[in-house]
C-alpha cells in the first residue's frame, strides 16, 4: 500500500470521481478536491470533500501530493503549469496491467481494466482511461487522453495534448500530431498532423484547427 501524504483531487467532476476511486482502490489516503465551481464546496465525491477552489490547493504548507482529475487535455496543462508547487503523483489502477518496463510521467492515471505492453512511454499527466490499451513501444506525448475502450497497436506516435476518442483504434506505426482530436469509434489506418479532427472508418480529417 502507498505510503506519505493523502493526496489531493484538483476538479471534482465526473473523471475526478474516476480518478478518486482510483486512488483509494491503490491504496492512497484521499484528502479531498479542490473545484473552482462554488456550488460544489462543502459536498461530498466518494466520501471525501470538496474543500475549495484550485487558488486554495496553493495556500498548504510545504506543497502537497496531487493528481489532476480533469479530463479536457488543455485544462490539465494549464493546472499543470500554473501550479509548479504540487508533488504530482501517477496513480495506476489495481486492476489495469502495466508492464514493469513502461515509462509513466508524473500526473498520469491508469484507470481500471486499462492495459499497457513493453516499453511503451507515457508522458506526463495522460489519462489512459477504462479498458483502453496501449501496446508495445508506443510513444504518448504529455497531456494525452486515451479514452474508454480506445486501442493502439505497436509502435504508435502521439502528439501532445492528443484526445483519441471512446472505442477508437489505431494500426501500428502511425503518428499523430500534437493536439489531434480522434472521434469516437473511429479507425486510424495513416498519420495525421496537428491540430486537426479526424473521424470515421478509416478516420479522415474533417476539420483544421487553429492552434492558440
Amino acid at each position: 500500500m502507498p505510503e506519505g501524504d493523502p493526496v489531493y483531487i484538483l476538479g471534482a467532476g465526473g473523471h475526478a470521481k474516476v480518478v478518486a476511486s482510483t486512488l483509494l482502490a491503490a491504496g492512497y489516503r484521499g484528502a479531498g478536491f479542490f473545484d473552482d465551481d462554488a456550488g460544489k464546496w462543502g459536498q461530498t465525491v466518494l466520501g471525501l470533500p470538496v474543500l475549495g477552489d484550485l487558488r486554495q490547493a496553493l495556500c498548504i504548507e510545504g506543497g502537497m501530493a496531487a493528481v489532476i482529475g480533469i479530463g479536457n487535455n488543455k485544462r490539465r496543462r494549464e493546472i499543470a503549469t500554473t501550479y509548479t508547487n504540487i508533488k504530482w503523483l501517477s496513480i495506476i489502477h489495481p486492476r489495469a496491467y502495466v508492464h514493469p518496463t513502461v515509462r509513466l510521467g508524473r500526473g498520469t492515471v491508469i484507470l481500471a481494466g486499462a492495459v499497457i505492453q513493453p516499453d511503451a512511454r507515457i508522458g506526463e499527466h495522460c489519462i489512459v482511461n477504462t479498458l483502453a490499451s496501449v501496446d508495445h513501444d508506443c510513444n504518448i506525448g504529455a497531456f494525452v487522453h486515451i479514452a474508454p475502450g480506445a486501442h493502439l497497436a505497436g509502435n504508435v506516435l502521439v502528439g501532445e495534448g492528443v484526445l483519441i476518442g471512446l472505442g477508437s483504434s489505431v494500426i501500428p506505426h502511425v503518428s499523430i500530431g500534437a493536439r489531434t482530436v480522434i472521434g469516437a469509434g473511429s479507425a486510424v489506418v495513416g498519420d495525421l498532423p496537428p491540430d486537426v479532427t479526424a473521424t470515421g472508418v478509416p478516420a479522415r480529417i474533417v476539420t483544421i484547427r487553429q492552434h492558440a
